[in-house]
């Protein structure tokens, strides 16, 4: 009996360890579900980052073209190494993409737009976070393929790589282009 009182709770142990460990793998541990996918974009007017840089607004999101809104912040390390290949996507015909500054200070992203290059034809501000929560964010950096009627296609999470790019978001901005 002494036995069995060691055994039982080391089994369970063991059990319960090894599910927890494996949830850490599962096959779609990128896929974060987003409610706004084939909804409208929300209709936010935000200040623009500053004199530079027009502010996009709900008619930019649903004005014929698609677009893609990229929510970044000159604080996140992340948001440093997609530059590039954001700079890459806002040279592909038909598109614009939108920058969403996400808590952070007008001078600070200036400086980094400057410093990694900007990407972006318009740029708001989300000052308190607010904004970011309207699009369903759960933290930097995070893109956005928005059709021209202003629904969003495709949530994508984490730092833009030149795989995500070309298997994943360009893929949803042609789809996007062919259903208008």
């Amino acid at each position: 009996m002494n036995r069995w009182v060691t055994i039982i709770p080391v089994t369970a142990f063991a059990v319960l360890a090894f599910f927890l460990f494996k949830s850490l793998w599962s096959p779609n541990d990128d896929v974060i579900p987003s409610v706004l996918i084939n909804k409208p974009a929300p209709r936010l007017v935000l200040p623009a980052l500053d004199a530079q840089s027009a502010a996009f607004t709900p008619a930019d999101l649903s004005a014929g073209h698609v677009s893609v809104v990229n929510v970044f912040a000159s604080w996140c390390a992340p948001c440093r190494l997609e530059a590039v290949q954001l700079n890459r996507l806002s040279k592909v015909p038909g598109i614009a993409v939108y920058g969403l500054a996400q808590k952070d200070k007008p001078e600070a992203t200036r400086a980094f737009l400057d410093e990694v290059g900007n990407p972006f034809a318009r740029i708001a501000r989300d000052d308190d976070g607010r904004a970011s929560i309207e699009w369903g964010v759960y933290g930097v950096p995070e893109t956005f393929v928005v059709d021209g009627k202003g629904i969003i296609r495709l949530k994508f999470v984490g730092e833009v790589t030149a795989a995500a790019l070309d298997q994943q978001i360009i893929p949803a901005i042609k789809a996007a282009q062919a259903n208008p």
